[in-house]
């Protein structure tokens, strides 16, 4: 089983244009995002997929492996299929470009140990939230799963609601998702349905669609995704913190090499 990740960056993100080369510690964040995934049990290839040339320029110059995409789709999933037209696997896993402190054991879990490439379905990681914050922040996607981990649906708004009960967890997506080509395909010929114009959620087409899209509990998260200055400042000071510490020692090996 090949399986491919691709690290969908595009430059233009409205509320902090160009993210994917802003500076952390010395390196552009994609460099960062890049390095963290690099060598993950199970992945065969890891490239970076963006649209515009000053981030390929950046990868270039660090030696990581780019593809050019079109500039005009509005979600990775749609970067993806565009990939797997001409690079051949059969699994891809969408890997957000603003996600620096990303954990390989987070690929490891989204990876299935068989997979048949001929059927639209999907996998999407989850992580159980504990801070009330973070369940009312609507660019926390909160996920409802059945007892199998059927995906039933995503909200930004806070769900299940506790009217009779206060007995369950609040999960929410963590920005990893694996596809099979098929599942891309779909994706990619089908407009958005209703939930997904509604709440602005890409990975609700799956949902509008009835299309197998499995969660998969990750435990333990040190993660933080880059959606602001206040949000970069923060993962700055995370990342000098840790370096400091000794605890990104492949960066810091690499860094010291100049790469």
């Amino acid at each position: 089983m090949k399986v491919l990740g691709v690290i969908a960056s595009r430059y233009g993100s409205s509320r902090l244009p160009g993210k994917a080369l802003k500076d952390i510690c010395g390196r552009p964040m994609i460099w960062w995002v890049y390095h963290s995934i690099e060598g993950a049990e199970g992945l065969d290839k890891l490239i970076v997929a963006t649209d515009d040339q000053r981030i390929v320029d950046a990868c270039n110059e660090y030696g990581i492996e780019t593809v050019m995409t079109r500039s005009d789709h509005r979600e990775a999933a749609n970067r993806l299929q565009e990939v797997s037209q001409t690079i051949e696997a059969d699994y891809y896993i969408q890997i957000n470009g603003d996600e620096p402190l990303l954990s390989q054991d987070y690929i490891k879990a989204i990876i299935p140990r068989t997979i048949d490439p001929s059927i639209e379905c999907g996998a999407n990681l989850i992580t159980k939230m504990t801070n009330p914050v973070e369940v009312m922040d609507p660019s926390n996607i909160k996920v409802v799963f059945d007892d199998n981990y059927n995906t039933c649906y995503m909200s930004r708004t806070p769900i299940p609601y506790p009217y009779r009960s206060i007995e369950f967890d609040y999960y929410k997506h963590i920005g990893i998702i694996g596809y099979t080509k098929k599942m891309l395909d779909f994706y990619a010929t089908h407009a958005p349905g209703k939930f997904e114009r509604i709440e602005g959620i890409a990975t609700l087409r799956f949902t509008d669609y009835r299309k197998e899209l499995k969660c998969i509990e990750v435990k333990d998260i040190d993660s933080l995704s880059v959606d602001t200055q206040m949000d970069l400042d923060r993962i700055r000071e995370v990342i000098r913190v840790k370096l400091d510490a000794g605890e990104l020692q492949k960066h810091l090996e690499l860094m010291n090499k100049g790469k």
